[in-house]
């Protein structure tokens, strides 16, 4: 059965939700540009731990059409206020082994300052905003739902 992403791409930007393995060539070739003279690549992984407990994996949900917009809106912002040649965002969703890719953003720019700036304000903004969900499966214990933020505990499933 083939998987389906959903995707949305305007103006210099690229947003996608996916339940494929991502793939960095791809998405940094979604932003090459001859006028480009740096192209900056973040690839979130999952790793074998949080809080000092040992991860098993985790699985990400999405309300869909919401998210694509929140991605796809927080990318054109980003993009014109850095002065960005393309942006492209995609996050994957489903059950995400440890050591696989969640997320890659790409980002290019004449410049590589404005890159670097550009790459981690759309990860700490898709972080803060984007409708993305995770359950965090641990090694023994019953998985815990909590928003796609960096250090916040989820509650667990009754």
């Amino acid at each position: 059965m083939a998987s389906e992403t959903n995707e949305l791409q305007e103006d210099g930007t690229y947003v996608a939700l996916t339940h494929d393995h991502l793939n960095a060539q791809s998405i940094m070739d979604r932003v090459r540009s001859p006028q480009a003279g740096a192209i900056v690549l973040f690839a979130g992984t999952t790793r074998d731990n949080f809080a000092g407990k040992p991860v098993k994996e985790l699985q990400y949900s999405a309300y869909a059409q919401l998210a694509l917009r929140t991605m796809q809106s927080i990318c054109k912002a980003i993009r014109q206020k850095h002065t960005l040649q393309s942006i492209a965002m995609v996050h994957r969703l489903g059950i995400v082994p440890i050591g696989e890719e969640s997320i890659l953003i790409a980002v290019s720019s004449p410049h590589r300052q404005a890159a670097w700036r550009a790459g981690e304000e759309a990860l700490e903004e898709c972080k803060a905003r984007v409708e993305v969900w995770k359950k965090e499966e641990f090694e023994g214990e019953d998985g815990i739902w909590r928003a796609n933020r960096d250090g916040i505990m989820g509650e667990k499933i009754s």
